[in-house]
């Protein structure tokens, strides 16, 4: 009867398995947020985290952002010149940049270089018995190190995505209306009048923070569960971009079903 009961050992053992994960990652989230006064109380180390998620992702945003743009702005042209409305170009592509693509690709690339390397630095803390002294010397490594880094990955993941919204815009500016030639007055002028402020730009802010929110915290939890080995560091940070990807594909549809329904 090996062969029957085996298949059912290993779902309950997988359920069982998972029911946890999801205890300790929303206990995590719970502790966090309940040491969060650090965030007005030190402020220097959530700016610092800042500067290290936001600054250093800076780059590859840009410039994925820029070239993204200059698909779009060939794409759209092409799908728009069969109906006469190459003049619409503007607006498709800062609708596409400002409701979707700005977040999520921002959320990707956010977790494959920020979420990483938060992971990575956790681990290693703990590898190398960092957190450990910590807690002997009665600090809270909590308070001290996931913290400023949970709000940091919050606040840096907007300011990314408007970058890169913004800099995909001027690369379909340019492939538009410098290479293509399309009346720039009427790029700009479509985009102005058919881009809201309420429905188009704050729901894409909107999105890049719970991308942001949900990326960080993985990674956190990841670094933080990670057995202290290299072998273990190195499967959290792959489970980081992993399950941060699937996170935020998945939170992208439900979003986008309750915004713009």
């Amino acid at each position: 009867m090996n062969f029957i009961t085996a298949p059912i050992s290993a779902l309950g053992t997988a359920i069982r398995n998972s029911i946890y994960g999801l205890g300790a990652f929303s206990r995590l989230f719970a502790a966090l947020l309940a040491r969060s006064s650090l965030l007005w109380r030190r402020p220097r180390l959530v700016s610092q985290q800042i500067h290290f998620i936001g600054n250093y992702s800076l780059l590859i945003i840009a410039v994925s952002g820029l070239f993204v743009g200059f698909v779009l702005g060939l794409q759209g042209y092409y799908t728009l010149n069969r109906y006469g409305s190459e003049e619409a170009l503007g607006l498709l592509v800062a609708l596409s940049l400002v409701r979707e693509l700005g977040p999520v690709v921002t959320a990707l690339l956010f977790a494959g270089r920020a979420g990483t390397s938060l992971t990575a630095e956790i681990g290693l803390m703990k590898a190398g018995e960092q957190i450990a002294a910590m807690e002997v010397m009665a600090v809270d490594p909590l308070r001290r190190l996931l913290v400023p880094r949970f709000w940091g990955g919050i606040i840096a993941m907007p300011i990314l995505a408007a970058v890169f919204s913004m800099v995909g815009i001027l690369g379909g500016y340019i492939v538009g209306v410098q290479m293509i030639g399309i009346d720039a007055g009427a790029f700009w002028s479509q985009m102005q009048n058919g881009v809201d402020v309420i429905d188009d730009v704050l729901n894409g802010v909107i999105k890049s923070l719970v991308f942001g929110l949900i990326v960080t915290l993985i990674a956190l939890y990841m670094g933080w569960h990670a057995k202290a080995t290299p072998e273990g560091v190195s499967r959290a940070t792959t489970r980081t971009v992993v399950s941060g990807a699937l996170a935020v594909l998945g939170t992208d549809f439900l979003l986008t079903a309750l915004m713009f329904s």
